[in-house]
């Protein structure tokens, strides 16, 4: 069976909320995007280069898809381009038609946790969630997610959009390794029991 891995950067605080660039994402009056930047090191981009390499397909919110196809296929001097470009890129939304515009990217049909739960019970590797807030809570109702790699900051951000919001369904994890960079963000993966 393959599993569903979250991957994600998060503050102190939990926030996940626009770690790449000032204007990725506003809601809520959020002003400081592109907070995880400064903490990239080699350390890192080897982890995540080791995670891509293991990864089949991603499976990624709409906000996430459109954010992602208008900035990615366009950095031609980043090792994680091709990769990003060539990957299955799996897309839940309830207002986007296809044909999707970035290559190998498939538009779920119905309900995303039921499509998810099909994915999962089909031979191959694992698939990949970057960012997608939402469905990831949609899909932690349904314990679809078999493991996190959370990038932890060493920073508080004060607010934000979260991982784990308020309310969400308790879940017990296991921490299956970690790794810190030379700029003190913590690498743990942590899988469902």
């Amino acid at each position: 069976m393959r599993k569903v891995v979250v991957t994600n950067n998060l503050s102190l605080d939990g926030v996940m909320q626009a770690p790449g660039r000032p204007d990725e994402d506003v809601r809520g009056g959020f002003e400081r995007g592109g907070w995880a930047l400064p903490y990239n090191d080699p350390i890192m981009g080897r982890v995540m280069g080791e995670g891509m390499a293991q990864t089949g397909a991603l499976l990624l919110g709409r906000r996430t898809y459109e954010d992602f196809a208008g900035f990615w296929p366009h950095q031609k001097n980043n090792p994680f381009t091709n990769v990003l470009d060539n990957i299955q890129k799996y897309v839940a939304s309830t207002t986007l038609a296809g044909p999707l515009p970035w290559k190998n990217s498939t538009l779920l049909k119905g309900d995303a946790a039921d499509a998810v739960a099909d994915l999962k019970q089909q031979p191959g590797p694992d698939i990949a969630i970057l960012g997608s807030g939402e469905l990831i809570q949609s899909l932690r109702d349904r314990n679809l997610i078999d493991e996190y790699v959370l990038l932890i900051h060493p920073l508080v951000l004060g607010s934000g959009r979260r991982l784990f919001p308020d309310g969400a369904p308790p879940a017990d994890l296991r921490l299956a390794g970690s790794v810190t960079t030379t700029t003190g963000v913590v690498i743990a993966t942590y899988q469902a029991v």
